[in-house]
């Protein structure tokens, strides 16, 4: 009998459980290792979901006609073709992402780093996902000139590579590929024949409005899957909605037949009452867009003080541009880090960070990239404040920076680094008995 496929837990998951226990152990813990939404929900959208509540049927296996227009349309406004009935909804993107690789099948190649789950659900499919490093500074898409090595390699060495993901805006590192990596991403694809799977679940969540993320879906509109949710423009990651633009195309219908056989197969229908809150919020009426834009300066003014932080001790950043996310690199870092902590790969330095200060962060290893990277992801979307009434207050300011919790978060994260590249290495007589 073959064994089971190993299982770990989401690497976000398991440090916020992890930040959780020592919370409740009586330690003082600063929780950035998840990309939660630290945000209360927009009371109209919360109006909607409880008058819903009395919706208690299965309804359609790819979502209600309602969601499924009101994504078309909302990707219509962003410049995307998008028919509803090629629509399909789920409950998340996770899922959605995790049945497309099955109804997609074969191996699927991955950018360097990545978001924790895609790899992790290639795996539980049996798939062996192919990484390709991104270029500097445009995480998310793999570099399209090493697309083409590694899957020339892979299918020469008998392998079946299918699709290729990417992420726009990219987590973890908050960078957003240019556009022409992406259409030379989407000419090496169709020259591959592989099917594009687009994470845009941040795109509402750039800074810069006169610079969006542009969608694969642009350039290869006959094979690219988008996908995207409210998780993380209206923080309710909780409500588990997700949903998929798949292209017109015969790869896309076919893609749709296959997606929804698994989805009829695995959830059903997406839930009810969550989809008729999320089919007014995809419509984007003007409250649903302010509070969009608001969360959107938040995270900005939060991360790029953030990222000030990190760059006055010497960690070397990419400028974000998007999203809630961080990724510095220690590696200047590297030779004080050792002799002072013997510190010598990124999970050694987080787990430093969380033991002696409390502080919860993510190593780059987590993202795929090897054991030796000093890179750290850091988000900073749970430093809002600890009660609704202090989230909105930060939702509202217009220096959140300058809010007494936000302040306090950013101080000690300046102290804990300050100690971190302050610290001298360990005497003789002490390293004997350590």
């Amino acid at each position: 009998m073959p064994e089971p496929t190993e299982v770990t837990m989401s690497a976000t998951l398991a440090a916020d459980e992890a930040l959780a226990r020592r919370r409740l152990a009586g330690e003082q813990v600063l929780s950035m290792a998840s990309g939660e939404i630290g945000l209360p929900v927009l009371p109209a959208l919360r109006a909607k979901l409880a008058a819903a509540a009395g919706l208690n049927t299965y309804g359609p296996v790819a979502g209600s006609a309602a969601l499924r227009t009101a994504a078309a349309d909302y990707w219509r406004r962003r410049g995307l073709s998008a028919d509803p009935g090629l629509v399909v909804c789920g409950p998340g993107s996770k899922p959605l992402l995790f049945a497309l690789l099955l109804a997609v099948g074969g191996d699927v190649a991955l950018p360097m780093p990545s978001w924790v789950s895609y790899a992790a659900q290639a795996g539980l499919l049996g798939v062996r996902p192919i990484p390709v490093e991104t270029l500097p500074g445009q995480g998310g898409v793999p570099d399209p000139d090493r697309l083409r090595e590694a899957v020339t390699a892979a299918r020469a060495a008998g392998r079946d590579p299918r699709s290729v993901v990417v992420t726009l805006p990219d987590n973890p590192t908050g960078t957003i590929a240019r556009p022409g990596t992406v259409r030379r991403l989407c000419e090496a694809a169709r020259e591959l024949d592989l099917v594009v799977i687009s994470d845009e679940i941040y795109c509402d969540l750039v800074f810069d409005d006169a610079q969006p993320a542009v969608s694969p879906a642009v350039f290869a509109p006959e094979r690219t899957v988008v996908t995207t949710g409210l998780t993380k423009n209206l923080a309710v990651g909780g409500w588990r909605t997700g949903v998929a633009r798949l292209p017109d195309s015969d790869i896309g219908r076919a893609l749709h037949t296959r997606l929804v056989g698994v989805a009829s197969q695995i959830w059903s229908s997406p839930a009810a009452p969550v989809q008729e809150a999320a089919a007014w919020a995809f419509t984007e009426p003007p409250e649903v867009v302010e509070h969009i834009r608001a969360s959107r300066r938040l995270h900005e003014a939060v991360a790029r003080a953030m990222a000030a932080r990190f760059a006055a001790v010497g960690a070397l950043l990419t400028p974000i541009r998007a999203t809630c996310y961080l990724y510095p690199d220690f590696e200047p870092l590297r030779e004080h880090l050792e002799a002072a902590h013997r510190i010598t790969s990124g999970a050694e330095l987080a787990q430093h960070l969380v033991e002696a200060y409390g502080l919860g962060l993510l190593p780059a290893s987590a993202f795929g990239e090897p054991g030796r990277s000093l890179r750290l992801r850091v988000a900073t979307s749970r430093l809002y404040g600890d009660t609704d009434e202090q989230r909105t207050a930060a939702l509202a300011a217009t220096d959140p920076v300058a809010l007494p919790w936000i302040r306090a978060s950013l101080d000690r994260v300046e102290e804990v680094l300050a100690d971190l590249v302050a610290s001298r290495a360990p005497r003789p007589e002490a390293a004997l008995h350590a």
